[in-house]
């Protein structure tokens, strides 16, 4: 009996800690679309997964901590932008990215835009908020950035 409310509980547990998980779009239309029926602006990740040695330490520091999550889920639509060196992406994937990083003028990586957009007459519209990349001292700083950007102060 004991076993069976084990399993019980690792599977209910399970359960709940992907509820915890964040959702990362990687189409941009359908982040839009989500992002206008939350009201929320977009966190738009420009990173290279797997070479980007900066790119991985603002994963590693801030993008994958409870804190930044409980931020993120509160405030913002996540979009990763992705340029793999060894991971095959779609066609249209590739074309996707490589148009917003031209129209978001990225150099760089890892950049977070922060934007609202909309979609009229099959354009898209983006109006940037802010930026910011990689910055030191974990996730109360980067957030520290982030929310000035996402909700600055009125003055």
């Amino acid at each position: 009996m004991k076993r069976i409310l084990l399993i019980a509980l690792f599977v209910v547990g399970a359960f709940a800690g992907q509820a915890q998980e964040l959702k990362w779009y990687t189409d941009v239309k359908e982040a839009i679309t989500i992002s206008n029926k939350e009201q929320k602006p977009m966190l738009m990740f420009f990173t290279g997964s797997d070479w980007c040695g900066w790119c991985i330490r603002l994963q590693n520091e801030v993008l994958k901590t409870a804190e930044f999550k409980k931020w993120a889920s509160d405030n913002v639509v996540l979009v990763e932008l992705d340029y793999p060196r060894a991971v095959a992406q779609t066609p249209e994937l590739k074309s996707q990215n490589n148009e917003l990083q031209q129209a978001f003028g990225i150099q760089g990586f890892p950049t977070v835009f922060f934007t609202s957009a909309e979609s009229k007459d099959g354009k898209i519209n983006f109006k940037g908020l802010g930026k910011t990349g990689y910055v030191a001292g974990g996730p109360s700083a980067w957030l520290t950035v982030a929310e000035s950007i996402v909700h600055p102060k009125k003055s």
